[in-house]
């Protein structure tokens, strides 16, 4: 059998992202970490139209020191406790690592497919940084594009995406799309 899923970024996507200097950041402490309005109610549509939940998050303030590992575990169990995610898939990396797996590169992406027989050409992928749709792009997911405004300067003309306000507003648009 063959999956189609919803990749989700976890900070900005999922809980709340802190702007200082038009960059975001993750929450460091467990009363920070706030679900945002509607997630709960997208995570749901997504699931009632067959699609896996996988979450797919760059933490390098793990490798970096800033944070450890115990915290984002603490934050994935609340993940998994309040929302019907599927999967988590971390890549703790500096973009100095050069590894396959951190964002904008798709190896997060492509060992959930792996795994969890996800077919990307039918799947989503939903961030709020530029990131998100370069690995959504390369893994060949429609790509949606939570537009903060952030100060964050990338060029995305040549990748395919839709911005959208919120998940809430994609998983509208995608049952709207499935009921025609």
């Amino acid at each position: 059998m063959i999956n189609k899923a919803v990749f989700l970024d976890r900070d900005g996507v999922l809980n709340r992202a802190f702007v200082r200097d038009g960059k975001p950041y993750p929450p460091y402490e467990l009363d920070e970490f706030e679900i945002l309005p509607g997630v709960r109610e997208a995570l749901g549509a997504f699931k009632s139209l067959g699609y896996l939940t996988v979450v797919v998050t760059n933490q390098p303030d793990v490798r970096t020191g800033k944070q450890t590992l115990e915290k984002i575990e603490q934050f994935h169990r609340l993940l998994r406790q309040e929302l019907p995610i599927d999967d988590i898939r971390m890549c703790c990396h500096t973009d100095d690592d050069n590894c396959h797996c951190r964002k904008p590169k798709p190896g997060m992406l492509l060992e959930a497919a792996e795994a969890l027989k996800i077919d990307c050409r039918q799947s989503i992928m939903v961030g709020d940084r530029w990131r998100d749709v370069m690995a959504g792009a390369a893994a060949d997911c429609k790509n949606f594009f939570v537009d903060y405004g952030y100060g964050e300067m990338v060029n995305l003309d040549k990748y395919q995406f839709q911005k959208v306000a919120d998940l809430l507003e994609v998983a509208n648009i995608i049952s709207r799309a499935d009921a025609g």
